[in-house]
């Protein structure tokens, strides 16, 4: 409960920090004119959304299983990323709008330096959050604060090209006072789409790609197929290993061979122990084992993950054949 506590309150922090700079951005880019400040406002906004949507997403996905969701609620944080991805890409839609309209019919910019002060602004801050979201996404595995948090590093890059655009404006008025810079405000706009469509496509594969049960990464299961192997000789080998993730949670099984001699209690230990090696490892883990006899015949699925020596295997299939003749 302390770590779901953590999520629940770091999350609560993104809304309040997205909430204070939407109203921040909206004020200074009406009041100056600034098709990329309200664009960055647009941004904020959806950031604003997608904290909400981390919020509420924390709190549920940290229920325990129940008897609707005996795997629990983990894949509630993959939906919200992935629906946090579809909202950016609509922010960059109408962002791009904006700004080719700004382009069609320019208007000066006045008071730049004001837009300059609320972009810097919008950089600090976002980084503090985003440092802090990162920093308990990594520590609780939680998708969708990490998805929130490249929400707002995104916000930082954009902000800081928004600032540079509208400070070549400002320092431009008055080493040129007589050409018209108008333009690099809705083309710092655009900048802002593109780097939004990106983070939008970066967070769908992240979030979207545990919804259609794919595996865990090869150095995941690299760790796995170590642990199983450490308990050699009594473990003779292992396959059909299968492993998915939803949230933080991570769900392996697979089959493991063993001596046919073995007693029940022993072969109960050993997958205990395994079990609690992978769980040490990779935290959140529900780790299922089906244990089955092995009489040294390897198919092909079986050799390839076989902990046995030649000489071993061919001891043990000697040992069955005694016993069934």
């Amino acid at each position: 409960m302390d770590a779901v506590n953590e999520k629940v309150a770091v999350a609560r922090l993104s809304i309040i920090s997205n909430s204070a700079l939407i109203l921040l951005k909206i004020t200074v880019g009406l009041f100056i004119g600034s098709v990329s400040i309200i664009s960055e406002a647009a941004h904020s906004a959806v950031d604003l959304i997608a904290a909400i949507i981390a919020f509420l997403s924390v709190r549920k996905s940290g229920k325990p299983a129940d008897r609707e969701h005996p795997f629990g609620h983990g894949k509630i944080e993959n939906i919200s990323g992935t629906v946090e991805a579809i909202l950016i890409l609509f922010a960059a839609g109408w962002i791009i709008f904006e700004a080719v309209k700004r382009f069609m019919n320019p208007r000066p910019i006045e008071a730049a330096a004001w837009g300059v002060g609320v972009m810097l602004v919008s950089c600090i801050a976002n980084i503090l959050v985003s440092e802090r979201l990162f920093a308990v996404g990594n520590k609780t595995d939680s998708v969708a604060l990490k998805a929130d948090a490249w929400h707002l590093r995104t916000d930082v890059y954009t902000s800081a090209g928004v600032m540079g655009g509208l400070s070549l404006i400002w320092v431009g008025g008055w080493l040129f006072p007589g050409v018209a810079l108008s333009w690099i405000d809705p083309m710092a706009a655009l900048a802002v789409a593109l780097l939004i469509i990106h983070a939008a496509w970066e967070l769908t594969v992240a979030s979207a790609r545990d919804l259609l049960d794919v595996t865990l990464p090869s150095e995941e299961k690299k760790v796995i197929q170590d642990l199983i192997a450490s308990k050699r000789p009594e473990v003779h080998g292992f396959h059909q290993l299968r492993t998915r993730k939803a949230g933080s949670a991570r769900f392996i099984e697979f089959h493991m061979l063993v001596d046919p001699q073995m007693s029940v209690d022993d072969s109960h230990r050993i997958t205990d122990e395994i079990s609690l090696l992978i769980s040490k490892a990779l935290p959140h883990s529900t780790v299922t084992i089906h244990v089955e006899p092995c009489d040294g015949r390897c198919d092909d699925e079986c050799r390839n993950s076989c902990l046995l020596s030649a000489d071993e295997r061919a001891l043990v299939a000697r040992k069955s054949w005694v016993k069934r003749s």
